[in-house]
């Protein structure tokens, strides 16, 4: 059985001497709680679950305090991917998509990025409050998965050279409950710093090698609750020096509240306000982890007022 040192942790790793840092991100019962929330069918709660793990491993590699989002918007039968997290830890995500659309792909659609997502973007942004200003980055969704995407971003908008391996399924846990698991690894080349030739192409020689190593990884592997994150990076990385430290913990935490609905609510126009209730009474439900919210008649007449 997993333990709290193996899953819902970012555990960051260095090869030596090759100026190479990553992450291994492992999921267990956090990405369980947050896409058994809803009713997704299965190859929504794939990608969202991927959108997830991306979005935990790329917000690693950023000095921020707030909140990493990943986003993708698309004409096919999947039309939002939403998923974040905070510098704390806390992760959360929600999918909308197209039911009848979703059906006529059939069942063999698998996790077909152009045919689930269709034409559209990915997003990545980066919110530290309203006292600052926003960063977004935003490139065409192009590949046949999430993280051929991500890996076009790099390409085209941070010209970072990286390799990102992603993993999200179901496994049966001795309760005999399926329950969803997710992982990543990710490694980036550190800047170089100049340096002597015979070093520079040492580093190119080691990055090459890192990719082929990191290719030999198994999806299996990334899964696996009794594999734990130090043991595969060992197992991948041994014979050029990997270096473990401390890993950070991931929870799923929705950061809705009845304050914060209220305050929504509240910014809107009052005749917005009359429209959205029925009989007087306002109920929202937070599309992250689905929440309800009541407000009663003397509420909402207090919001709005004639």
């Amino acid at each position: 059985m997993p333990d709290s040192h193996t899953d819902d942790i970012v555990q960051p790793f260095q090869v030596d001497p090759f100026r190479l840092r990553g992450r291994l991100v492992r999921l267990g019962p956090a990405l369980d709680q947050v896409l058994t929330r809803h009713d997704y069918p299965v190859p929504v709660a794939t990608l969202l679950g991927e959108a997830i793990a991306l979005a935990i491993t790329l917000s690693g590699a950023l000095k921020y305090e707030g909140v990493f989002t990943l986003q993708t918007k698309g004409d096919g039968p999947i039309r939002l991917l939403v998923a974040d997290v905070t510098t704390a830890g806390a992760v959360r995500g929600y999918a909308q998509f197209d039911a009848a659309k979703l059906a006529q792909l059939g069942p063999d659609v698998g996790s077909s990025l152009p045919r689930l997502l269709g034409a559209g973007y990915l997003a990545l942004t980066v919110d530290q409050g309203e006292h600052t200003e926003r960063y977004q980055g935003i490139v065409a969704l192009e590949g046949a998965t999430l993280a051929e995407c991500v890996h076009h971003y790099f390409r085209q908008s941070e010209q970072v050279e990286a390799g990102i391996k992603v993993a999200v399924g179901q496994r049966r846990d001795p309760d005999g409950q399926l329950r969803w698991r997710g992982g990543t690894l990710m490694i980036e080349r550190l800047p170089k710093d100049g340096g002597a030739d015979t070093a520079r192409e040492a580093e190119d020689e080691g990055w090459r090698r890192a990719m082929v190593l990191m290719a030999t990884g198994t999806s299996e592997e990334l899964l696996d609750p009794d594999l734990r994150p130090e043991a595969l990076l060992f197992r991948l990385f041994h014979e050029d020096g990997v270096r473990v430290y401390r890993p950070h913990a991931l929870t799923a935490q929705c950061r809705c509240s009845r304050e914060r609905v209220e305050r929504m609510l509240t910014a809107l126009p009052p005749r917005d306000l009359v429209d959205l209730a029925v009989d007087g009474k306002l109920v929202v439900t937070c599309e992250f982890c689905n929440a309800t919210y009541s407000f009663d008649e003397e509420t909402v007449a207090a919001m709005a007022p004639p």
